[in-house]
């Protein structure tokens, strides 16, 4: 079925672009939510008077496109994770990872939109990944991925058996009163 969407749908299309989707696509989900219109002369006319604004919108898109790019291409990050001696890295710097480093520093990025080389960063050292903008724009970032200092590892290390010594104390000492309350009343019986 040919439609003309209303508003942007996400992997779909933005407003004014005409569109083939499945019927049940269109009955079920784009047309009850008014995203889109059926594709007729009617609403061909509407969108062709709208085609001002719509442009002026993309125009818009293209600016906030291209003002990210610039920022992100300034941008340096670097991340410290967990990492072995030998420099390779307990578990992997993904773009979930990088997303979240996005959306804690103000950018509003999505995982999809970043591109890894090799899909995951397994060691420490640099790299350059890409970020999807708007249209075919994409902005290259640099990432510096280092190791944690052994130091943290090796106090967070302490403090789980500092904690599995005071589990197993635990256990022991209600034992031990136990023997002595029998110890007790052994001798309270002779």
């Amino acid at each position: 079925m040919k439609v003309i969407l209303n508003d942007d749908v996400k992997h779909l299309g933005e407003m004014g672009d005409v569109k083939n989707v499945a019927n049940g696509y269109a009955r079920n989900y784009l047309f009850p939510r008014m995203l889109a219109v059926p594709y007729n002369a009617d609403t061909v006319a509407y969108f062709e008077g709208k085609k001002a604004e719509i442009e002026a919108r993309k125009e818009q898109k293209r600016q906030d496109s291209k003002s990210l790019k610039e920022k992100l291409e300034a941008l340096s990050i670097e991340l410290i994770v967990p990492a072995g001696t030998n420099g390779k890295l307990f578990g992997a710097v993904t773009s979930q990872t990088l997303s979240d480093y996005f959306k804690n520093n103000g950018f509003e990025i999505e995982r999809k939109k970043i591109e890894i080389p090799g899909l995951t960063i397994k060691n420490i050292g640099a790299y350059t990944f890409k970020v999807h903008l708007y249209e075919a724009s994409l902005a290259e970032v640099k990432l510096e991925v280092k190791a944690q200092p052994m130091e943290d590892t090796s106090k967070s290390s302490a403090k789980k058996d500092s904690k599995k010594q005071e589990k197993a104390a635990a256990k022991e000492a209600p034992a031990e009163s136990e023997k002595s309350e029998d110890n007790a009343s052994a001798e309270k019986n002779n």
